[in-house]
């Protein structure tokens, strides 16, 4: 990859959370940022585009493909959470994760990654989760968040001979908005052994890397942001 100046990288879910983290950051690296949400847009600055899109809509992410295909980077942050247990399985919060999670992340890279393989260079970064190991009452958020391991190991494999890779960052709980929303009552977030949540901005930095230079050589990985919650205890 060469300055980030002359680059540009979708970044999904922009509008709050992980995704507004990872946008403001790369902002401030100096990439030229295009961001995806449903939401209004909550960053200003020169070098930030807003896209209104519904991410679990195929339809209306095939509207706006065709302005990303110059893109270099492609980071898939939007996620949602809903909980049920065996039993009491929520149907529809099923769809909506699969849609959200794999489908938006297959229909992006399956425009976008061939256009930077056909350039020789290009990176893309899925924002996954340490629960895609599997957590009680998650089975279903954690189904997708396993699928994006496989997709982007599956995907790494096809393109790492042209300049292109794709890993998944998977944070522990992280001090977002999701940690409030009503869909998750009854399932409260397990603080990681270090005693405090994960903040968007460490995982921001971890994705910045992944996206530099410097990082051409990590490819298909899962990379751990648990603040030692993986750590045998």
């Amino acid at each position: 990859m060469s300055d980030p100046v002359s680059q540009r990288v979708v970044v999904t879910g922009s509008s709050a959370g992980i995704g507004r983290a990872i946008a403001a950051s790369l902002l401030d690296a100096g990439w030229r940022v295009t961001g995806l949400d449903v939401s209004a847009p909550s960053i200003d600055h020169p070098a930030f585009e807003h896209l209104r899109v519904d991410l679990t809509d195929g339809a209306d992410i095939g509207r706006v493909l065709p302005r990303l295909l110059d893109a270099q980077a492609l980071v898939h942050a939007a996620g949602v959470l809903r909980v049920g247990a065996l039993g009491a399985l929520d149907a529809a919060g099923g769809e909506l994760m699969w849609r959200l999670h794999v489908d938006a992340a297959t229909r992006l890279a399956d425009a976008m990654v061939p256009a930077m393989a056909s350039r020789g260079q290009g990176r893309v970064v899925f924002i996954g989760s340490r629960v895609a190991q599997g957590m009680p009452g998650r089975g279903q958020y954690a189904a997708t968040k396993a699928a994006l391991q496989a997709l982007s190991r599956s995907w790494a494999a096809e393109v790492a001979s042209q300049g292109v890779t794709i890993n998944v960052v998977s944070p522990a709980a992280t001090q977002t908005a999701m940690l409030q929303d009503p869909a998750r009552a009854g399932s409260a977030p397990r603080l990681p052994p270090i005693g405090r949540l994960i903040q968007p901005e460490e995982i921001a930095a971890l994705v910045g890397y992944l996206l530099s230079t410097q990082a051409a050589a990590i490819t298909g990985q899962d990379i751990a942001i648990c603040g030692g919650s993986s750590l045998p205890r």
